[in-house]
């Protein structure tokens, strides 16, 4: 480049700086939560020493499974340019449904249809999220409605539709098959905290690793730019949200064999802790951007910070306003650290 030319575009010398300076901010964000956790560790050991017991510790975990799922659902969407705000629903309504076809119609506090052999509710219960998710595809690739409208709407008729099948109450006495993986234990630790991990890893080394993962950075950076490099961008998509829809029935899945019963109020609310965790996480809400591995960091800090609060005596009515303080400071760290507008 001439003198010339750098006098005239005096801030192109410096883009090869700022180039290499942003996938280091970015490695920094995959781990920026780590001293996070340990620093809530030792404040969570100081306002009551039973938050490291084993007991504590396990239940922690345990809890973080479930919201983790939807939230490993919700950051592969998001990375793929798109959100869904129908996750928090699907967990409520996918048990709801299969039980609803596999449950006896007389003799028990929650009339079912018995249209299928009980051991089908596992496999109809992860359809029902794979279906909801697919409709969200229809709505948003082929019918052209806004992604944003377009699940609040399903979010709502889903909410609605869990209520009027189990008429506001709790179903109980679910199928073993149904309960088995949320409350069974494998090698002292709950089975549904090493499925979480290994989900969680299996996303990570496929966005890594495989060219269909891969492209969802593309997609969700650029996607005229990635259907123009040969990228099926609608197909990948609509995968992408089916799969978000999968993931959040088998937290329902989870969630019902933890407790023991579908609760009627089952999901509602978690959105918010979804998208909290997934920001603070490093999960761009634009597109293109994030990993697995700061999503899951994002799912424990949440988690201990309301684990913290407990101990510490704080009421739990506080925790919708932690979460919304959570997600406006990562948005205002993330505009201003790299430089990204949150339109």
């Amino acid at each position: 480049m001439t003198d010339t030319a750098r006098q005239q575009a005096p801030g192109l010398a410096d883009a090869p700086a700022r180039n290499r300076a942003r996938p280091a901010l970015a490695r920094w964000r995959d781990v920026s939560l780590v001293p996070v956790i340990l620093v809530l560790g030792v404040t969570g050991f100081i306002v009551s020493p039973a938050f490291l017991t084993r007991d504590n510790l396990v239940g922690v975990v345990q809890q973080s499974t479930e919201l983790g799922l939807l939230v490993l659902g919700e950051a592969l969407i998001l990375i793929s340019g798109r959100m869904d705000l129908s996750l928090e629903s699907t967990i409520g309504l996918a048990p709801v449904l299969a039980l609803w076809l596999v449950m006896p119609a007389h003799g028990g506090r929650f009339a079912g249809l018995e249209l299928l052999p009980q051991w089908t509710a596992v496999p109809l219960c992860l359809a029902v999220g794979a279906a909801v998710g697919a409709a969200n595809g229809f709505l948003m690739l082929k019918l052209r409605v806004n992604g944003f409208i377009a699940t609040l709407g399903m979010l709502t008729m889903l909410r609605g539709l869990q209520l009027g099948i189990s008429g506001g109450r709790s179903i109980g006495d679910v199928p073993e098959s149904f309960a088995y993986l949320g409350r069974t234990a494998w090698l002292g630790v709950p089975a549904a905290v090493w499925i979480c991990l290994a989900l969680f890893a299996l996303g990570g080394a496929a966005l890594g690793y495989l060219r269909h993962g891969r492209a969802l950075y593309a997609i969700g950076g650029n996607p005229e730019a990635a259907r123009t490099a040969g990228i099926r961008v609608d197909r990948i998509t609509w995968a992408v949200l089916a799969v978000g829809g999968l993931l959040a029935a088998f937290a329902g899945i989870l969630y019902t064999g933890h407790y023991g019963a579908v609760s009627a109020s089952q999901g509602n609310g978690w959105i918010f802790q979804v998208f909290a965790a997934a920001v603070i996480g490093g999960i761009s809400l634009k597109g293109g951007r994030g990993t697995l591995f700061g999503a899951l960091t994002g799912v424990l800090t949440l988690q201990l910070v309301i684990n913290v609060m407990t101990l510490g005596g704080v009421p739990p009515l506080w925790t919708q306003f932690l979460n919304g303080l959570i997600i406006i400071v990562a948005l205002v760290i993330s505009r201003f650290a790299g430089g990204e507008q949150q339109d």
